[in-house]
């Protein structure tokens, strides 16, 4: 296979087109190095022929820490290699030193990253959306059937979070083991416990807007009425709160604005609102 189309150099100034933004729809792996670096001369040709045998199951990302010392900084680079995977626009795992090639396989294979293969197959027509209230009562009866199977117990915690079940929800995503309490879906979940953790003993939303009407500057009825809107479903509104909050004070308390953003692009499930708001959000960042 041929690496070159999957490999390329990123900058400071090309970092969040190629890497972050990029991330949101196809997994890149980012390789710190530098030409001095011995065991960066090992890893390297053996991520690159991991690049091209995957065919676009993910990118890779070389940055050149002594040409790029910004942004090695920006990440803390303390050696070299290390290497960060960004999935969905943020850093999901990493590792420093040469991993072998068997390891660096496990490790993709961990993360959900696989060959991509028959890519010119016609797309699959996508189903109907499903019943939330019947999908919890046919997955109650497939984990009673099948106590021991604990993908079916994060796929009821799913889907009792859609009829907002939120307290049954946790405790079976606290039950579950280490694998799969890592799962995207899990860390997705997760995300939106948080928001509905927030909103109980919440002001109600009329009331939040006319705080915000008397007072722009009132962050904290900003954070609430955002995540009222997100649970309720209008991601956008969500998502204009949280980012006037950013712009207003980035370190109101200790970065809450930028956390509450990140939080909010894990929940949703439009990556075109969410590449829309990322870039927004890095504007005011950078």
């Amino acid at each position: 296979m041929n690496a070159t189309a999957h490999v390329f150099d990123a900058t400071l100034a090309t970092f969040e087109a190629d890497v972050l933004q990029a991330s949101m729809q196809q997994p890149v792996l980012v390789d710190f190095w530098a030409t001095w670096c011995g065991p960066c001369k090992t890893l390297g040709p053996i991520l690159e022929k991991l690049a091209g045998e995957f065919a676009g199951g993910f990118r890779l990302a070389k940055v050149d820490v002594d040409a790029e010392q910004q942004l090695a900084g920006y990440f803390q680079i303390k050696s070299i290699p290390t290497v960060m995977l960004v999935k969905g626009g943020e850093i999901v795992d990493g590792f420093p030193g040469a991993l072998p090639e068997g390891q660096l396989r496990e490790f993709l294979k961990h993360h959900g990253v696989e060959p991509r293969t028959g890519e010119d197959a016609p797309a699959e027509v996508a189903p109907e959306p499903l019943d939330p209230h019947a999908e919890v009562v046919r997955l109650r009866a497939a984990v009673a059937a099948e106590p021991a199977k604990d993908d079916l117990k994060l796929d009821l915690a799913l889907a009792l979070l859609q009829t907002g079940a939120a307290a049954e929800a946790e405790k079976l995503l606290d039950a579950l083991p280490a694998n799969l309490g890592s799962d995207d879906r899990a860390v997705k979940a997760r995300a939106r416990l948080g928001f509905s953790a927030l909103l109980a003993d919440a002001p109600p939303r009329a009331t939040l807007e006319a705080a915000i009407a008397a007072d722009p500057a009132d962050l904290r009825a900003r954070h609430l009425l955002g995540a009222r809107l997100l649970v309720e479903g209008e991601s956008e509104a969500a998502l204009e709160q949280f980012l006037e909050m950013l712009r207003r004070e980035r370190n109101f308390e200790e970065g809450l604005p930028r956390r509450a953003l990140i939080d909010a692009f894990r929940v949703i499930d439009d990556a075109d609102l969410v590449g829309a708001y990322r870039r927004r959000m890095s504007s005011l960042l950078f």
